[in-house]
């Protein structure tokens, strides 16, 4: 059995007539924009079986039997997956390519979570445990019978999991491997997810692969993720992708909330183009698949210090990807979930229309908090505007931020190329970088120039994130600064920033030093991304493989030019300082 190529699978589900496949098997009547019959998997006589042809999936009310036209030729017709896809696609004309070879391995896996999903929204239906979960939805105005076709779900607490599964013949090693079992320190095993609500996390071809868990009631973390495993890489997928994709190039943008509840709302409320990241800041993965599907982005998370800081980091991924970033301003104490709930989605469609380019929403900003009155508050605006500059891929768009900087900071415009090193290649811009830099040098210095002050402090961290940070307790120490929360620390962590703090910068060009470290960093980030190609590479359809090594020699450029010693660095797994 063959591989099929994701881009495939999307080409014949796009393709697929879903209500004439379903009708036959199903007598469909319309019921305004979707439509109605008995359900053909419970034997109702009722018209509770829904298909609902612009989220191409079905629905079944009473049985709870969802999912999208391949689904339901397995579920009704008994077919594996790749046999589903080249049934629909022998009914649309689209020729499968013959390449590659061997099932694929990961097949268990897939298996596995699908199980897991089903049996965690029957808990969420169901389960007397999970009533604290159901009223937590109410009072959010989510009715079960609302969510449910969205497949979210309820993990009890106790071993219900791992027995339900042995039931099923599903292997503890496997639900290890998928993350959904845990390995204790004296060996037993127990389920990641105890008395939380979970939200289905997508892959593209809309099959589950991971689960977003919210806690109920009184519990750390707020939310987990699944971790990262053969199917599921958190920093490369966006919840609601997998539906939202269709939307998103009908409207020719995409909005990008923080969490799966704003996400689940405005899709609820009919704005069907809304993707949100899984927990953490935006990858440049997550960027660059957003970059597939639009050329226009409006960035929708909390107007909160918390909230600018990650919309400006998003968003200066997203410019390096040459998308067009725009910035939608809440009311304060709102985000996108309260917003609508209370006020619906014409309150939403007026913050919407009043979104503003990401760079003038950073002046906006800086000229609310007077900035501009005086020459070290300019000084200190640049430090903010500079790397949104930098980060602008799209040459017209960095033109434009250059012209306006320069109008509002008063500074020449020749004078912020030469600082942004965006002049032109007859005048190249000098990087001095630092003779070597290694993990812990890189990240230790960047916490001692955040140490001197503004504006370092703002300027590493509008560089780098916390998940750039190797060393455990150097990215604590990163967080609480971030957060001006030093008293937060941990007893280890404080000891190290006291000495940070006695440390300083020895004498060192400052300037010199944030360039080396965030340079040694990003290059860092570049590897992550060569290693991810090298695992995929095996298991790659040899109709992809040429662009993964394209992309492969792409990143290691980039990752030389960046900072030339950094792979010899590596090599010799220095730590010092």
């Amino acid at each position: 059995m063959t591989l099929i190529p994701d881009e495939v699978i999307e080409q014949v589900r796009d393709a697929a007539d879903l209500v004439g496949l379903i009708g036959e098997h199903v007598e469909l009547k319309r019921s305004g924009s979707d439509f109605r019959g008995p359900c053909p998997f419970h034997g109702g006589t009722h018209r509770n079986f829904a298909v609902i042809p612009k989220k191409g999936m079905f629905y079944c009310f009473v049985c709870h039997e969802g999912g999208d036209v391949f689904t339901f030729l397995m579920k009704r017709l008994g077919m594996d997956y790749p046999t589903a896809v080249r049934e629909v696609a022998r009914r649309v004309g689209i020729t499968i390519p013959e390449r590659g070879a061997g099932p694929d391995p990961r097949e268990p896996l897939y298996s596995a979570v699908a199980a897991a999903a089903d049996w965690f929204a029957r808990q969420l239906r169901e389960n007397p445990e999970a009533e604290p979960a159901r009223e937590h939805l109410r009072s959010r105005a989510l009715e079960l019978e609302t969510v449910l076709p969205l497949g979210l779900g309820f993990a009890p607490r106790g071993n219900a999991f791992q027995e339900a599964m042995k039931t099923l013949g599903i292997a503890e090693p496997v639900l290890l491997e998928t993350g959904l079992l845990v390995r204790r320190d004296d060996g037993s095993l127990y389920p990641r997810f105890r008395g939380r609500l979970l939200f289905p996390i997508h892959e593209l071809r809309a099959r589950v692969v991971a689960f977003g868990g919210r806690v109920i009631g009184e519990g750390e973390p707020k939310y987990l993720n699944s971790p990262d495993t053969p199917i599921f890489h958190k920093g490369k997928l966006l919840y609601n992708l997998h539906t939202a994709k269709h939307a998103i190039r009908k409207a020719e943008r995409a909005l990008l909330v923080e969490g799966y509840f704003d996400a689940l709302r405005l899709t609820l409320a009919g704005v069907e183009e809304v993707v949100a990241p899984l927990g953490t800041g935006l990858t440049a993965d997550q960027a660059e698949l957003l970059a597939r599907y639009t050329a226009h982005v409006i960035l929708l998370y909390d107007s909160d210090d918390a909230g600018l800081r990650a919309t400006f980091r998003a968003g200066d991924e997203l410019l390096r990807h040459r998308v067009r970033v725009s910035v939608a301003t809440l009311p304060e104490g709102e985000d996108p979930d309260t917003l609508v709930q209370r006020q619906g989605a014409r309150a939403l469609a007026e913050v919407l229309k009043d979104a503003v380019d990401i760079f003038e929403r950073k002046i906006q900003i800086l000229e609310r908090k007077g900035f501009f009155g005086s020459l070290p508050g300019r000084r200190r605006a640049l430090d903010r505007l500079l790397p949104t500059i930098r980060a602008a891929a799209d040459p017209i768009s960095r033109e434009l931020y250059l012209s306006r900087a320069a109008d509002v900071t008063g500074v020449r415009k020749d004078v912020l190329e030469r600082e942004a090193g965006t002049q032109p290649a007859s005048a190249p811009a000098q990087s001095p970088v630092p003779a070597v830099l290694v993990p812990a040098g890189a990240e230790k210095s960047l916490l001692v120039l955040m140490l001197e002050g503004e504006p370092w402090r703002a300027r590493v961290r509008e560089a780098v994130e916390a998940e750039d940070f190797e060393f455990p307790t150097y990215r604590a120490v990163f967080e609480a600064l971030v957060d001006d929360a030093p008293d937060r620390l941990d007893e280890t962590a404080a000891r190290v920033f006291e000495a940070l703090r006695g440390d300083g910068l020895g004498g060192r060009n400052a300037d010199e030093v944030f360039t080396g470290a965030v340079n040694w960093i990003q290059a860092r980030v570049l590897e992550r991304q060569v290693d991810a190609i090298d695992r995929e590479l095996p298991l790659a359809p040899d109709d992809r493989k040429l662009a993964l090594v394209l992309e492969k020699k792409r990143l290691s450029a980039e990752m030389n030019a960046r900072y030339p010693k950094f792979k010899a660095t590596r090599r010799r797994g220095a730590s010092g300082t």
